[in-house]
């Protein structure tokens, strides 16, 4: 009879797993065996463990390792897999390819935690042992995923390439990337190039909250390259993990119309790339050449981004300047509008369409339960109830309710921690607890993708506030997100020895305190 083992501490939480006695040991005579399409799972394995293990994983077709797809699994769906690992051999199963990535990330984690530490030879040992065990695991959503906000800070390649690589440990699937807003815009675009080369720059940031006075006085700016763009997106598909654009629209512009101000509704005043916080009145036109910019925008991110999924803002539009336009007036009237605040669904219907007839899928933010177009997948973030209203007007939902999510408010309650978004304490526990998922009896036909935390990067310049930021709390969404409600015991007896992996990743972590949350006050406006 097996003696009983301790199950190992793997974040998320597989579906089912059953320790075994015993051990596999990995050494310099460890090979791998590959069948068709699992060459990109073995190359991943090697990418992941050589360095700091300094173990070949040969190719052989005799490999005590086995990585394979067997597409007759089709229970286990596009992202999950079964993974058997006796004293005698390693076996990881798919249906997909993509789930064969899913099986490399826990292989990754039954090591000791000094096997994921990323520079070259860190450690030398002869011999690895992994935990005999069986698990199968499939994914309780198939949207699992973080958004970085580099308009209002830029963060480089570099540092998102590394992000890739921490959601592919944690199995989310989905970097959504903020790149335009009235703080900044970071992807080229040919045929506009003054997008970059003025609304990627401001003369300086606010230092507080919107609504207070202070100034760096500092220049702040930075754009991708088209080719750092391509590469990310394909280092991120090598992981598993889509890389989602958001190209915000009528709202948030800020920075496109200080470089092109025939865009906007006052085309002979000259506008600077925002320097403040907060929401700015200033949104496009809608004249047609702002319908051919943004084709021609939207062209050039589907060129560069292959994901279904492009994200087209939506949020935070004051509807002032068209009131005031007689040029939008006109417009409202022509297409049939009872108003010019009715533009703002007319245009995200426009940009939207335009992604359709390409075969893409148009997200926006919802808002003070406003409908967007048909079409839309929606992400809710003001309040849990705008999910319920949007998946019974049909749309496919992803929760990023400001409460749960946001993860640029504070963490915890202490008085001089460093300065954050104004709002609730989101502590590690409200993460891990989240919201009920709303009630899909009467949804009309939406859905629910999944879920995703967000950045937001007034108050984070440097990549280690990103880090400080996103971890522990992105552990909690991600456990939640893959594996579906857990008990907070449960998930935190896990998070202490995964506090370790992140460790040995060099992870510039919040420490945890013991979790006070506070209630935001009634004014709080959180910003999208």
């Amino acid at each position: 009879m097996p003696s009983l083992r301790r199950e190992p501490a793997l974040l998320p939480r597989p579906t089912r797993l059953a320790p075994r006695s015993g051990h596999f040991i990995l050494d310099a005579t460890t090979t791998v065996r590959v069948t068709p399409e699992a060459e990109g799972a073995a190359d991943l394995l090697r990418i992941l463990l050589t360095p700091a293990t300094g173990l070949p994983l040969a190719p052989s077709p005799a490999g005590t390792v086995t990585l394979t797809v067997d597409p007759h699994l089709g229970g286990l769906g596009q992202e999950g897999y079964g993974l058997t690992v006796s004293p005698h051999s390693v076996l990881l199963r798919a249906a997909q390819p993509t789930g064969l990535l899913r099986g490399v990330q826990t292989l990754r984690q039954l090591l000791p935690s000094e096997a994921l530490a990323p520079a070259p030879g860190v450690i030398r040992r002869a011999r690895w042992a992994l935990p005999c065990i069986e698990i199968t695991d499939v994914p309780h959503r198939p949207w699992r995923g973080l958004m970085i906000d580099v308009a209002r800070h830029f963060h480089d390649a570099d540092t998102l390439r590394r992000h890739v690589d921490l959601l592919a440990l944690h199995k989310l699937n989905v970097l959504h990337l903020h790149l335009t807003d009235d703080q900044g815009w970071r992807m080229p675009i040919a045929s506009h190039p003054r997008l970059t080369s003025v609304g990627a720059r401001r003369a300086e940031s606010m230092t507080g909250p919107d609504g207070t006075t202070g100034f760096d006085g500092r220049p702040h700016g930075g754009a991708y390259t088209r080719t750092e763009l391509t590469d990310l997106v394909d280092y991120a598909a090598q992981r598993g993990v889509r890389v989602v654009p958001e190209v915000g629209m009528p709202g948030h512009v800020r920075a496109a119309l200080a470089a092109y101000p025939h865009l906007g509704n006052h085309p002979d005043r000259r506008l600077d790339v925002w320097t403040r916080w907060g929401v700015c009145d200033t949104i496009l036109g809608v004249h047609d050449e702002v319908l051919d910019f943004v084709r021609a925008v939207l062209h050039e991110v589907m060129e560069i981004f292959p994901s279904p999924y492009v994200h087209l803002g939506g949020d935070e539009c004051p509807t002032t300047e068209w009131e005031q336009s007689s040029s939008a007036r006109a417009r409202a009237t022509a297409e049939g509008l009872p108003g010019p605040a009715a533009l703002h669904g007319w245009l995200l219907s426009q940009a939207g369409g335009y992604l359709m007839e390409h075969g893409r899928r148009p997200v926006g933010w919802a808002e003070n339960g406003a409908v967007l177009p048909p079409g839309f997948a929606v992400m809710s973030w003001r309040d849990p109830a705008h999910a319920t209203e949007a998946l019974r007007h049909g749309h496919d939902v992803v929760l990023t309710h400001h409460r749960t999510t946001y993860l640029d408010y504070a963490q915890d309650d202490t008085p001089d921690g460093p300065p954050t978004q104004p709002g609730p304490v989101v502590d590690l526990r409200t993460v891990h607890g989240q919201d009920p998922e709303p009630d899909t009896s009467a949804r009309g036909g939406g859905r629910i993708l999944g879920t995703q935390a967000q950045i937001w990067t007034e108050f984070a310049p440097a990549a280690a506030d990103l880090d400080r930021l996103a971890y522990p709390r992105l552990c909690a969404l991600a456990d939640r997100a893959w594996t579906g409600p857990t008990t907070w015991a449960d998930f935190t007896s896990r998070l202490r020895a995964h506090i370790h992996r992140l460790d040995a990743l060099g992870v510039r972590h919040h420490r945890p305190t013991a979790p006070r949350t506070a209630a935001a006050p009634a004014s709080t406006t959180p910003s999208a």
